[in-house]
């Protein structure tokens, strides 16, 4: 019960953090070059970003944490042949949510911005990419 309590949140946060990527790079990131140009386009998407600096992060950093949680019970014991395809997807599909995870920490609470990928097309394509590991790890 415990294990399916954790599942369940860590793919609501995950929607969550994921979904506003998707929004903000098809949709807002347009409205403001198309739709509204120049400063009302910058004030809309503020407006909007106020309200996302008070959620987003946090189910990020929600993601991290019940991924952290539920590792050493998916990933089991290595065999005596070495890790099994499951693994080694597991343990990449984890580097990149915990490179998300410090990305964003680093942001939220020190104020350090990325020096390099400082759109969200690079985290969106990571997430694309944890979304598309979370289902190749079960092949095979």
């Amino acid at each position: 019960m415990f294990f399916t309590l954790i599942h369940t949140l860590h793919l609501l946060a995950a929607f969550t953090y994921g979904g506003f990527l998707f929004t903000d790079i098809l949709f807002l990131q347009k409205m403001q070059k198309l739709s509204l140009p120049g400063e009302e386009g910058a004030k809309c998407r503020e407006a909007i970003m106020v309200h996302v600096r008070k959620v987003v992060p946090y189910a990020l950093f929600v993601t991290v944490i019940t991924g952290a949680i539920m590792f050493p019970t998916v990933f089991g014991e290595v065999g005596p042949e070495g890790l099994s395809h499951m693994q080694t997807v597991l343990l990449f599909k984890a580097f990149l949510g915990l490179w998300l995870g410090l990305r964003g920490f680093l942001q939220k609470f020190f104020g350090i911005n990325p020096l390099v990928f400082k759109s969200h097309y690079f985290p969106f394509t990571l997430v694309v990419i944890i979304i598309i590991l979370s289902q190749i790890m079960w092949t095979v």
